[in-house]
């Protein structure tokens, strides 16, 4: 039996909307880093927090690979035809290579152009679950990063900081974020405290808002899938439209709303054909008349099998 092959398609190996716009803007925010150390060459401290953040960016980018070849639906299109040895070479500690980040961008740009951002944003939005998750991590990859750097920036300059290195700087902010606080490290300048009272408020939410989403996925019943809806239609016109937050799903979906909108087209008989079809459909009604008065029901009328109509009161004709 000949085996089927399959045609790959392209970004077969996108995840769910929430997933990748995240991924995409840590790409961006990495990229910026590498600009932000060279604009800082003469400054170590602020080059070492962004060192830091840039070698967990590269962990994060190396999990991303891996997810996405193992479940890659054909890891070799994937490697060589969608970027994935970009992704590998992203991946690696060297300043040299973290510019590769950049073909990540590729499929935000792709998944713009093909589903656009209205339709984006509604898939974000009934994926409230995975949403909140990626917004928590970006905001709290964000805070760590810039608010280490602003409370560094402000409290180096003072004599009595005892905020003074790249190390004390990212422990502050960690220790506040978690909303730990031991006490150990704390701003002493105007432009510090501030920062640090931002931190704390933007800490509450961040970890208040994961704390509710882990003990919702632990502590929650599992709900049964809901039987899929009817299309009814675009946002243009509809309310009870369910779009998948897999991008494969999303063309699969966008293709049959195409060919429901679709005008139907009537075939059109012409008169010639139905005078053909009435003529064939007289020569059975003839022939099986001929039959039925060989085998002794000569009685049966012309207008039993001629004209297609029986008796509706449902009597019987005698024999």
């Amino acid at each position: 039996m000949a085996r089927r092959l399959v045609r790959p398609r392209a970004h077969d190996e996108l995840k769910n909307i929430p997933y990748e716009i995240f991924i995409g803007l840590l790409s961006i925010l990495s990229i910026v880093n590498i600009v932000l150390w060279w604009v800082f060459l003469d400054n170590p401290p602020i080059q070492t927090v962004l060192t830091m953040m840039t070698a967990l960016f590269t962990v994060v980018f190396l999990i991303d690979f891996l997810y996405r070849f193992a479940t890659a639906p054909h890891r070799g299109h994937y490697f060589w035809r969608e970027f994935g040895w970009a992704d590998l070479l992203s991946a690696i500690p060297l300043t040299q290579l973290n510019i590769l980040r950049v073909f990540r961008l590729q499929r935000i740009v792709w998944l713009f152009r093909r589903l656009g951002a209205r339709r984006i944003l509604r898939m974000i939005v009934q994926d409230r679950a995975n949403s909140a998750l990626m917004l928590l991590l970006l905001a709290a990859v964000l805070v760590m990063q810039f608010g280490s750097l602003t409370v560094l920036w402000a409290e180096t300059a003072d004599p009595r900081a005892n905020i003074t290195t790249a190390a004390d700087a990212l422990w502050y902010t960690l220790v506040t974020i978690s909303t730990v606080g031991y006490g150990d490290l704390y701003p002493v300048t105007a432009a510090g405290r501030i920062v640090g009272t931002f931190i704390i408020l933007v800490g509450v939410g961040i970890f208040g808002t994961f704390t509710g989403y882990l003990a919702n996925f632990f502590l929650a019943p599992r709900r049964r899938a809901r039987p899929a809806a009817s299309d009814q239609g675009d946002t243009d016109g509809s309310a009870g439209e369910t779009s998948p937050t897999d991008p494969a799903a999303a063309d699969a979906h966008a293709a049959r709303v195409e060919a429901d909108a679709a005008p139907v087209e009537t075939s059109v008989v012409d008169a010639a054909e139905l005078r053909r079809l009435l003529a064939r459909t007289e020569a059975s009604a003839a022939e099986l008349r001929r039959l039925l008065e060989e085998s002794g029901d000569g009685d049966l009328g012309d207008g039993d099998l001629g004209d297609g109509e029986s008796a509706s009161d449902g009597e019987a004709s005698p024999r």
